[in-house]
């Protein structure tokens, strides 16, 4: 039985030309970046290289606007951190109800503890922004506005270059937590409004532990980790060379596969869906059906639980998830399918599917085999199951 992984939006699989490109960086050119000696220089002129590399594929004017951190999270606490130090007299922050935990975690801290006001602004049933509500909550009083590009369990994209105009219009900043859609969509930062973006590595084939924040250039910052002058004297500590020149080279074949990967991607999640809608029945794709990420695809499967599905999928070699890698293993339902209205009945058993480039057809035509009788195995044993009683619902997918 050949393994399908179809939860890349949790963690894709490292390249080999990735290992390759790092492995000399533990043991022959190991030095430290910021010694003058030839041992640091190599590698320094390595770590240039592949901030240029990274450079190239989220657009950003200039290299020195790259941050490296150890990933999405850090990426996110020093953004919202920061602009609240340098937006003196400012103390409101402006976020969704469908953010990560890193932003919502942190934004519930600083509400409880620190006094920080924070809007979080609702999104309809198919995870779209409520964009009035939005400009309602916009002021003089907002120091940031941070908004994901893409929810990492629906796929669903936020308008965020419109977002970040509007945010400019008061004076706030905006930041956007990218990293479900860097190395999926084209990204220009140059082009954009946008402040600040969070990324990480190993969304993107890259090593985990590694990540990014974009700063534009001229824009006020106060860094979270204060110590050496590593990183302009933005993030200090000694740089995580061998992971730095592993995200380069992720970032180049990204950029390099992006436009075939992606056609292939919401053909073979196309199938997915029309496939499962078909022979399953009394289940629904979430998010929004016109602007949702390529790979991505959560199905709600109507009265049964979730974990049940994942461990029937896991017995037959199929990787998935309930939702966020972040979250998963609580029995409530995700506060992203809560905060789209999904119904209870639903929302407890939904599964997300998130390919990749290396995604075959043979991996969903496996998926079509086994998920309709692991769902009509656990509806026979559900009390709540009805076929009489039960409604589908849901929205009808691009193929149609």
């Amino acid at each position: 039985m050949t393994p399908v992984y179809l939860d890349n939006n949790a963690t894709t699989r490292v390249f080999p030309e990735v290992v390759d490109a790092m492995l000399p960086y533990f043991t022959e050119q190991f030095g430290n970046a910021s010694s003058i000696h030839a041992f640091g220089a190599e590698v320094g002129g390595a770590l240039r290289k592949a901030r240029k590399s990274l450079q190239a594929l989220i657009g950003a004017e200039f290299d020195h606007e790259i941050i490296f951190t150890s990933g999405g999270t850090e990426s996110n606490n020093t953004a919202i951190r920061s602009a609240l130090q340098v937006m003196q007299g400012r103390n409101e922050i402006i976020t969704s109800m469908v953010e990560h935990p890193a932003i919502l975690s942190l934004c519930d801290w600083l509400e409880k503890h620190e006094g920080i006001v924070v809007h979080r602004i609702p999104v309809d049933k198919q995870g779209r922004l409520d964009i009035d509500a939005y400009r309602a909550a916009l002021s003089e009083k907002v120091a940031l506005v941070s908004f994901m590009w893409a929810n990492n369990e629906t796929g669903t994209v936020f308008p965020v270059d419109g977002l970040a105009e509007l945010a400019h219009e008061v004076g706030a900043l905006f930041h956007t937590d990218a990293v479900q859609a860097v190395g999926k969509l084209p990204i220009d930062l140059k082009t954009t409004d946008i402040d600040m973006l969070s990324l990480s590595s190993h969304k993107f084939h890259g090593p985990k532990g590694l990540g990014a924040l974009y700063l534009r250039k001229g824009t006020r910052f106060r860094p979270l980790l204060r110590g050496g002058h590593q990183e302009r004297g933005r993030r200090a500590g000694t740089e995580n060379a061998p992971a730095i020149i592993g995200l380069g080279v992720a970032a180049e074949m990204a950029l390099g596969s992006m436009a075939e990967d992606t056609v292939r991607m919401i053909a073979l999640r196309d199938k997915l869906e029309k496939g499962l809608l078909e022979t399953v029945g009394h289940c629904f794709v979430t998010g929004d059906p016109l602007d949702r990420l390529p790979n991505t695809s959560t199905i709600a499967f109507e009265y049964i639980e979730g974990e049940a599905i994942l461990l029937k999928l896991n017995q037959a070699g199929i990787a998935a998830s309930s939702g966020s890698a972040c979250t998963s293993g609580s029995l409530e339902p995700s506060h992203v399918l809560r905060a789209m209205d999904i119904p209870f009945t639903a929302a407890h058993g939904a599964i997300r599917f998130s390919l990749s480039g290396e995604t075959t057809e043979a991996d969903i035509d496996r998926v079509l085999e086994v998920v309709p009788g692991i769902i009509a195995s656990l509806r026979q044993m559900s009390p709540f199951w009805s076929e009489e009683g039960a409604q589908p619902g849901g929205f009808t997918p691009a193929y149609a």
